[in-house]
């Protein structure tokens, strides 16, 4: 049996989570910018992992799995409708039923057992969507990096689905229904504030701006913490590049979705944050730079320099988010849209 959608795509997607939702809003006639949506979805974050079980520190840019996708279903007034099971005849069932219905589904998956993957790393928090199916093949849309529209067999999908670990669900599938029912300018707003808010006030030191400072006081000391330098920090530098973030540990897709905002939004706080922002997002490729660096020649005044370029984000994007977290809501409701 062959069931193939026509019209589902994201053209030149640069993270996973926000590449599978643009595809199935378009098919739903609702276009929006991979930045748009990854604001939208309060999907600027920061989080300093370590952990015995762990080769080597974690460094994140984002807010958990899927949070995306719900936050701009919210905000947005879309209907989102996610299952979760594990029975793999279940986890089947509800993605050819959708797909019967003529709607594409987004999936969160390990990584690892996508047979299009030429990096074989275990990431449990990938995601695709999906728009058809033969007796042999998965038909996916993926990030620009990993192919765009790509296939994966049948049998790989399942094990991708259901691998357990970090990050994982439980072969997790949803599907959206618009049209978008709430305002886009009110959106922006409360996403931009709701945002600014989770940043501020992190329930632990590993997250938001206190990450930022924890990562300043660690990261010199990884040139120890590695038992293979020249490997562990140069790939820790290159997932901040170009693993899924867009550049700049996600920071520069947050630059342009608050650029976009002030073509909707009229405050001089989103302005401000804005100019904050656009400033910021170089200095986190730098730190990327010396990481690297110290990687590659041993040298730890390359992770010094980093660590003092830390300190400043730190502040710098406390400051900005608290710059952010005074754009007005439910007021000056005029829009430029």
């Amino acid at each position: 049996m062959t069931v193939i959608l026509e019209n589902v795509s994201f053209p030149a997607g640069v993270h996973c989570e926000t590449t599978a939702l643009g595809a199935l809003l378009r098919h739903e006639g609702v276009e929006l910018s991979e930045p748009m949506l990854f604001g939208l979805g309060e999907g600027l974050g920061f989080v300093y992992w370590d952990a015995k079980n762990l080769d080597f520190p974690f460094l994140g840019g984002r807010s958990k799995p899927a949070a995306i996708t719900r936050t701009v279903a919210d905000r947005l007034g879309l209907t989102l409708q996610v299952q979760e099971t594990a029975s793999p005849r279940k986890a089947w069932q509800n993605v050819t039923t959708a797909l019967a219905a003529g709607r594409p589904v987004g999936l969160q998956l390990d990584s690892y057992h996508l047979e299009y993957f030429t990096t074989k790393v275990h990431f449990g928090g990938h995601f695709v969507a999906m728009y058809g199916y033969d007796d042999t093949l998965a038909y996916l849309v993926d990030t620009a990096q990993q192919g765009g529209t790509v296939t994966t067999s049948l049998a790989s999908l399942e094990r991708a689905r259901a691998e357990r670990g970090p990050m994982t669900a439980r072969n997790l599938s949803y599907t959206i229904t618009g049209p978008v029912t709430l305002d886009l300018g009110d959106a922006v707003r409360k996403s931009i504030v709701g945002n600014a808010d989770t940043f501020l006030n992190p329930p632990i030191a590993n997250l938001g701006h206190r990450g930022i400072g924890k990562a300043a006081r660690q990261i010199t000391r990884w040139l120890d913490r590695s038992g293979a330098p020249s490997r562990d920090l140069p790939l820790a530098a290159t997932l901040m590049e170009r693993g899924g973030t867009g550049g700049s540990l996600f920071r520069t897709m947050y630059r342009d979705f608050l650029a976009e905002a002030t073509t909707i939004v009229d405050d001089d706080n989103l302005r401000r944050g804005h100019e904050l922002y656009a400033d910021i997002a170089p200095l986190w490729t730098e730190v990327a730079h010396h990481v690297t660096a110290a990687g590659e020649t041993g040298d730890p005044e390359h992770l010094t320099r980093a660590s003092a370029i830390l300190t400043e984000l730190a502040d710098s994007e406390r400051h900005a988010m608290q710059v952010l977290s005074g754009i007005r809501i439910g007021r000056d409701r005029e829009s430029r849209a």
